[in-house]
């Protein structure tokens, strides 16, 4: 059975109830599904067939706390990813301007430089135009599905 992992970086939980409202369409497809709430580097050995990374934005773009030591670790020990392919939900608020899915938007760009592939595009969820950031991300990923031809089964 193929795999996925969901990585979660969330302050205040809104990332998690994306990865938790999505993993069931993964699931529906033959996918065995792992949230990580507190992701490490270890978490990517052995590489998972995907990974989605559901990642806020807090401060100034920066990575919530749970997700910090895996992004530093990501830089200052960084694995090889070649294989990586992965799908990337942003969330953030289009208020604060430029740093608006900051942290998405930088950990898209490291995992490129790291040699992972992106798979189609990345969702970046506005909470000022999506009270549930989970009404954007479930079509998204059923499209993603579609779109990838990820039906396992």
């Amino acid at each position: 059975m193929p795999s996925i992992k969901i990585f979660v970086g969330t302050m205040y939980g809104g990332a998690l109830d994306v990865a938790e409202q999505v993993a069931p369409l993964f699931e529906q497809v033959g996918y065995e599904v792992a949230i990580l709430e507190q992701p490490t580097l270890g978490d990517l050995e052995p590489l998972p067939d995907l990974a989605l990374f559901c990642v806020s934005t807090t401060g100034s773009g920066d990575f919530p706390g749970n997700f910090v030591p895996f992004a530093r670790d990501l830089r200052e020990s960084p694995p090889a990813l070649t294989q990586c392919r992965y799908g990337l939900i942003a969330l953030g608020d289009s208020s604060y301007g430029e740093t608006f899915c900051g942290a998405g938007r930088a950990l898209d760009a490291l995992l490129e430089d790291l040699g992972a592939q992106r798979l189609g595009d990345r969702l970046e969820i506005d909470a000022m135009e999506t009270f549930m950031a989970d009404d954007a991300a479930i079509p998204w990923v059923e499209s993603w599905i579609d779109e990838q031809g990820l039906q396992a089964t």
